[in-house]
């Protein structure tokens, strides 16, 4: 009995995990790599993520932007736009830009 409920456990676990990695929009990803090299490049608190869209610049090349709102430690808050540029059959990066916004 123990086995099988350990079993049943199991099952349940796989399905909610295979569920979530479904339920991830294809732009996740991307998004985690503009906060971690946001974070790297200006060492402040990301307070707001927004995801502003793909464009598929060809068939070799293609952009995920994205807009993150950021608080330095004296308090002060600004925009930054993140640019993704990316092969989206290999998914190499081939380009990050950073462009900063007071709005």
């Amino acid at each position: 009995m123990r086995i099988l409920l350990l079993s049943v456990i199991s099952l349940f676990f796989a399905a909610v995990v295979s569920a979530s990695a479904e339920m991830a929009p294809e732009y996740a990803k991307w998004g985690q790599i503009a906060m971690e090299e946001t974070q790297k490049r200006y060492q402040a608190e990301i307070v707001d993520y927004k995801h502003v869209g793909r464009q598929n610049i060809s068939p070799e090349k293609a952009e995920e932007t994205f807009k993150l709102w950021l608080r330095k430690s004296d308090g002060t808050e600004f925009g930054v736009y993140v640019a993704i540029q990316f092969d989206p059959s290999s998914n190499a990066i081939r380009t990050i830009r950073f462009s900063e916004t007071d709005r």
